[in-house]
């Protein structure tokens, strides 16, 4: 038992600003994560320093950023002003130190609090600076923020400007891997905020001229579009938007100074206010704010002074004023949609045209669902106070306040055995539950309304609450958990059609994965190997030889929940679920889940491959 009455000055110890950094990561970049995840560490490392090279770029210097990840080194390159060459020790290795307490140089920056580069170098094995200017330089090197080494030239022939490189530390980031998918898109939307600026990423350009309006076209084809983006600007505020002919849900991309608010805020919220307000009064109709902005795709940027936002990885703005003599947030936004809007409006006649059909035939659907809407919303009342098919944890992803957010994950299972295992060896902070009947129904083509007539559907989306918009999501990842034959493949494809065709951002924005599982148990009485591949089984044989006991699990039901707790804990494997960029959400429906069997036949054909060409295949690899 704990002696409380030996309390004295040496209980207090003070850490220094690595340390802290690295007992408590979290508050400073949010989740760690492996990189399967957008919002995991890793990400956030290469964010924080890139921001600074766009911060460079926004004060009009240095037009190109070099990124270049190899394995696992990261190494940025700008050709701004270059950091201070006496400061550059200091810039990364001191808190609170940095040029934009000095609000004349960056009024309107993301990076304020002086910590994004001091993180960045305590959780990182490797992290190297250089600076180059006035013909001079300066580099410094650390080690998990130690300082290794440090050097300064009287001269150089380098190109002004800063290189940062750094390899996030193994000891935090275990088992992580880049994956250019969600580097790609964070860096398209630098550029679509920042047009003129190219940045160069393994050799790739990214570069847009018209901002959100590119952006808006990389989401949505033109075919799927109801009516040509419309794309207001203002001194502060830029904005870009369409409705499509197929989406049933609103989709919103929101930034705040360059900062891509995945979960809203302030400008946000008068955003969506402003478009309902401005679009009643031109038409001079009461419409129901959800038939305004059913099948809305939009953007909105906005620059405020020195914002205020929710939590440390700066996903949601909490400032409610634009700062210095200007109005609040819901003020200025209001009044900049009213006026411009309306105005392109009243010059555009068949684009308004087009917008009032959208919402008068989203009023229809709307009636006709109505009746049957309240039935389920009932049905789901009621069985939520005795959902056998949800076993909640206590930390959602809505609660911003909570570092561990970002952890909540919801577990799509099919059958008891699979759910009860789950269940029970999860985390009940952060790991939630809901357990399908049998495999779900195929709802492709079929409209909204099987959402509210199919009961696991109904109850599926009320867990995640994502009925009215995705601002609600309960669960920042929604992980299917079937087995791994042919059965559980057939219901994760079910259930992507699912959100495929009624929640497509949820997968968009990198919400939905496919949890990997052993699929063999590798052991002898000093070692248990867990193998998720033909080939890890092979490797575990060798290295535990001579004659291991081997398992083979054939299905989730079949995993200890002792076992259980080792493959959804720290070691969790994730597989996102990414959309082809190069084909519709439509394309990919009528493919995989439409009629067109002579073609999917041909495609699983040709790209079959069975066993013998595998074992063929291991023996060219050696």
């Amino acid at each position: 038992m704990l002696d409380q009455t030996n309390y004295t000055e040496d209980n207090i110890r003070s850490l220094d600003w690595k340390e802290h950094i690295r007992m408590r990561p979290g508050m400073y970049i949010g989740k760690l994560g492996d990189g399967s995840s957008p919002d995991d560490g890793i990400y956030i490392l290469l964010k924080e320093v890139l921001d600074n090279s766009i911060d460079e770029y926004v004060m009009g210097a240095g037009k190109t950023i070099e990124i270049s990840i190899q394995g696992s080194k990261v190494i940025v390159r700008d050709y701004g002003r270059g950091i201070p060459l006496g400061k550059v020790v200091d810039v990364v290795s001191k808190m609170n130190t940095g040029g934009k307490y000095d609000s004349r140089a960056f009024k309107k920056s993301v990076g304020l609090n002086g910590v994004g580069t001091k993180a960045v170098n305590a959780l990182s094995s490797y992290f190297r600076v250089e600076s180059s200017r006035d013909g001079k330089s300066a580099s410094a090197e650390f080690e998990q923020g130690n300082l290794k080494d440090q050097e300064f030239l009287e001269e150089t022939t380098r190109r002004k400007g800063t290189k940062v490189s750094f390899v996030p530390d193994e000891i935090i980031f275990k088992n992580y891997k880049f994956r250019n998918e969600y580097v790609e898109k964070m860096l398209k939307n630098y550029v679509y905020l920042n047009p003129g600026l190219t940045i160069v990423f393994n050799g790739e350009k990214y570069y847009s001229e018209n901002g959100l309006k590119d952006l808006l076209s990389e989401n949505i084809k033109e075919s799927d579009m109801i009516y040509p983006i419309i794309h207001l600007k203002g001194d502060d505020i830029e904005v870009a938007l369409t409705h499509s002919r197929t989406q049933y849900s609103e989709e919103y991309h929101s930034f705040v100074n360059g900062q891509n608010t995945t979960q809203g805020g302030t400008h946000l919220s008068a955003y969506r206010e402003a478009i309902v307000k401005t679009i009643r009064e031109f038409y001079g109709k009461n419409y129901d704010a959800s038939d305004v902005r059913k099948s809305i795709v939009t953007a909105i940027a906005i620059k405020v002074m020195e914002p205020v936002f929710e939590s440390q990885t700066k996903t949601k703005l909490g400032s409610t004023d634009m700062g210095g003599e200007l109005p609040t947030v819901r003020t200025y936004i209001n009044d900049f949609i009213k006026r411009y809007l309306d105005n392109f409006l009243h010059k555009n006649t068949d684009t308004a045209d087009k917008i009032q059909r959208k919402i008068l035939q989203a009023e229809r659907e709307r009636k006709e669902l109505s009746g049957i809407r309240k039935l389920a919303k009932d049905r789901a009342k009621k069985a939520s106070l005795h959902n056998k098919k949800l076993r909640d944890c206590r930390v959602h992803f809505g609660d911003i306040k909570n570092e561990r957010n970002l952890e909540s994950t919801l577990f799509i299972t099919e059958g008891d055995s699979a759910s009860g295992s789950i269940t029970k060896s999860r985390d009940v902070n952060t790991q939630a539950v809901f357990s399908l009947k049998g495999k779900p129904l195929n709802c492709y083509g079929l409209s909204k309304k099987i959402v509210y007539e199919n009961e696991e559907f109904n109850l599926l989306q009320a867990a995640l609450n994502i009925e009215e918009s995705m601002e609600d999501l309960r669960y920042n990842n929604i992980v299917i958990a079937t087995d791994a034959d042919v059965d559980g493949m057939h219901i994760r494809l079910l259930l992507i059609t699912f959100f495929l065709q009624f929640f497509p951002e949820i997968i968009k924005e990198g919400h939905l994965y496919i949890l990997q599982t052993p699929l063999f148990r590798v052991r002898n009485k000093k070692k248990t190997i867990y193998c998720y591949s033909e080939q890890e089984r092979v490797n575990a044989i060798d290295e535990l030889k001579p004659k291991p006991e081997i398992t083979r699990f054939k299905g989730l039901g079949e995993i200890s929940p002792d076992e259980f707790k080792h493959f959804i804990g720290g070691n969790i494997r994730l597989e996102p679920v990414m959309l082809d960029k190069d084909m519709s959400i439509e394309e990919l429906l009528e493919f995989y889940m439409g009629k067109n069997t002579p073609t999917r036949q041909k495609f699983i054909i040709n790209n079959l491959k069975v066993e013998i060409d595998l074992v063929a295949e291991k023996n060219e690899n050696g």
